[in-house]
C-alpha cells in the first residue's frame, strides 16, 4: 500500500463530476490513506455527506459550525494534519475563490491554511475552462505552487465535446502516489523527453508521417515526474494528454519545430531522452494549395531534416545524460551501436519491429538497453509503463 499512513484532505465542489470522488476515495483508502472530506454547500447538491462518510469512516466537514453548542471545525488543524490536499472536482467558482483568497466556505478556508502540497483537478464545461478568467486563475494558482491536473477531453454534461472533464480517479491516484512516494531519485532534476511522430507537410491537407502513438515517450515522462523530476515533454501530434502536473507539454508538428524546442531546452536539462519518431526527410517544396489529382504521377523531392540526436550529442556536457532510441527492422544491434557512438549517447534503447507486441501503437514494448561501456541487457515484453521504469532505473544508475 503506497499511501499507508498518509493523511489526505479531499475537497469536493459543486460539479456533476462529484460522483467520481467516491471512486477516488475508495482507491485512496485501498492504498492505505486516511481521507477527510471537506465539501462545499453546492457539492452536497450532487453527492450526500452520508455516502462520503460511509466511504471514509469519518464525518464530512462542510460548515464552520456543526452544532449550536460552541463546537466548530478548525481549518488550521486540517492544514497541519494533511500530507496532501486534493480538490477534485474543482469548479470554476472555487478555482476563482482560491486564486483570489475569497474564504467564504470551509473548503477555501482550509485551502488557505494548508501547509501541505495542493493538487487541483478542474471540472467544468469546455467554454468555462477555456475562458481567459479561468485560465488566469489557474495560472495564479500555479504561481502559488499548486499542482494542476489538466482536465481530459470528452463528452461533457452539456452534451458538448471538448476539454473540461475531470481526469479519471485512477490517473489522479497515480499522481498522488507519485507526489507522496518515497522514490524521489530525480528530485531537482530537469528532464527533456521527445515523443510521438512528426508531420512533414506536402500541402495544406497532406503530410509525410509515421505510426508512432507517443505512448512510450509519455510513459517515460510520467515515470520521471513520479520520481520528482521537472519534465519538458516535446510532443509531436498525438491524442495523449500528460497527467502529472510536473510535466510541461510543448506540442509541435514538424521535425524542424522539434529541433528548435529541443536544442533550446537541452542546455538546462540534466537528462534528455529522445523517444520521438522524427521524420528523416521533409518535402523540399511545400505547396500552398491542395495538389490536385492529375494524369500521371507525382514526384516529391525530399531533403534531410535536422538531426536532433546528433545536435544534442555535440552540445552534451559531462554532467548531462543523453538517451537515444533505435527502432530497427534489420541488423538491429549493429545499427543501434552505430547510433550510440555516432551521436554521443550514454545508452540506446533498441526495439525491433520484428518482435510481436513491440514498437508503434502497442501498449507493450520489448527492449534491449546497450550502453557506451559495452553493457547489454535485454528485457521481456512488458507494458510500456513498466518499460519506462526499466529505462529510468538505468538513468538513475548513471546519475548515482
Amino acid at each position: 500500500m503506497e499511501l499507508q499512513g498518509k493523511h489526505i484532505v479531499l475537497g469536493i465542489t459543486g460539479s456533476i463530476a462529484a460522483y467520481k470522488a467516491c471512486f477516488l476515495i475508495r482507491l485512496l483508502i485501498k492504498e492505505g490513506a486516511e481521507v477527510q472530506v471537506v465539501i462545499t454547500p453546492a457539492g452536497k447538491e450532487f453527492i450526500t455527506p452520508v455516502t462520503l462518510s460511509a466511504l471514509t469512516h469519518r464525518p464530512v466537514i462542510s460548515d464552520f459550525f456543526s452544532q449550536r453548542d460552541g463546537t466548530w471545525h478548525s481549518h488550521v488543524d486540517l492544514g497541519l494534519w494533511a500530507d496532501l490536499m486534493v480538490i477534485a472536482p474543482a469548479t470554476a467558482s472555487t478555482i476563482g475563490k482560491m486564486a483570489n483568497g475569497i474564504a467564504d466556505n470551509m473548503l477555501v478556508t482550509t485551502y488557505l491554511s494548508m501547509k501541505a502540497p495542493v493538487l487541483i483537478a478542474p471540472a467544468m464545461d469546455l467554454d468555462m475552462f477555456a475562458h481567459p478568467a479561468t485560465q488566469k486563475n489557474l495560472k495564479t494558482l500555479r504561481g502559488y505552487g499548486n499542482l494542476i491536473i489538466e482536465p481530459a477531453c470528452g463528452e461533457l454534461a452539456s452534451k458538448l465535446t471538448g476539454k473540461g472533464r475531470m481526469e479519471e480517479p485512477e490517473k489522479i491516484l497515480q499522481v498522488i502516489c507519485g507526489l507522496l512516494a518515497n522514490d524521489q531519485t530525480l528530485k531537482d532534476k530537469n528532464v527533456l523527453i521527445t515523443a510521438g511522430p512528426t508531420y512533414e507537410k506536402i500541402d495544406p491537407v497532406r503530410f509525410i508521417g509515421n505510426y508512432s502513438s507517443g505512448k512510450m515517450g509519455y510513459a517515460l515522462a510520467e515515470e520521471c515526474a513520479r520520481r520528482g523530476a521537472r519534465v519538458w515533454l516535446v510532443s509531436g501530434p498525438t491524442q495523449l494528454i500528460p497527467v502529472h502536473p510536473a510535466i510541461e507539454c510543448i506540442r509541435i508538428e514538424s521535425a524542424q519545430e522539434m529541433y528548435d524546442v529541443a536544442t533550446k531546452v537541452f542546455p538546462d536539462s540534466d537528462v534528455a531522452i529522445l523517444c520521438a519518431a522524427v521524420a528523416d526527410f521533409t518535402p523540399q517544396i511545400r505547396a500552398d494549395e491542395k495538389i490536385k489529382r492529375e494524369k500521371g504521377g507525382l514526384t516529391l523531392e525530399l531533403m534531410p531534416t535536422q538531426d536532433i540526436a546528433a545536435a544534442l550529442g555535440q552540445r552534451k556536457k559531462n554532467h548531462q545524460i543523453l538517451v537515444g532510441f533505435a527502432l530497427e527492422t534489420n541488423h538491429e544491434e549493429i545499427n543501434a551501436r552505430h547510433k550510440l557512438e555516432k551521436k554521443n549517447q550514454d545508452f540506446v534503447v533498441l526495439n525491433s519491429l520484428n518482435d510481436e507486441g513491440a514498437g508503434f501503437v502497442h501498449d507493450t514494448n520489448k527492449i534491449t538497453i546497450i550502453s557506451r561501456k559495452g553493457e547489454k541487457q535485454a528485457y521481456p515484453l512488458k507494458p510500456k509503463t513498466e518499460v519506462a521504469k526499466d529505462i529510468i532505473d538505468k538513468v538513475c544508475d548513471i546519475l548515482d
